[in-house]
């Protein structure tokens, strides 16, 4: 139960993040529904991965079955990236404000023709 449960946030997330990003005009908000569907696709990758009769890869006696670590390290891996590309979009849309004197992408698109 716990597994469905964590797939249905992470659609339910997956979902309101895509809502941000092309609902939205403001580059801030955008910004948000990326890193909200980031979210998402780490919440979904580990529920993936998760085994109920399963323990963690450490060598034991009496433990058969482990779950596979592989999941989990993509999951780090995207956390960084998500990280540094949050960061990246964030510095463009102050660049963009310190130019332009907004965040609106409308406002943007028309100063520029």
């Amino acid at each position: 139960m716990r597994q469905e449960a964590a797939i249905v946030a992470g659609v339910a997330l997956l979902a309101i993040g895509l809502r941000g990003v092309l609902g939205s005009r403001n580059m801030i908000r955008i910004c948000v529904g990326l890193t909200i569907m980031e979210t998402a696709a780490i919440l979904l990758l580990v529920a993936m991965a998760w085994r109920p009769d399963a323990a963690a890869p450490i060598l034991a006696p009496g433990i058969d079955r482990y779950v596979d670590p592989l999941p989990h390290a993509l999951a780090l891996t995207a956390i960084v990236i998500g990280a540094a590309i949050t960061a990246l979009a964030l510095a463009l849309t102050v660049l963009v404000y310190r130019r332009f004197g907004t965040v609106d992408l409308a406002e943007v698109r028309r100063r520029l023709r």
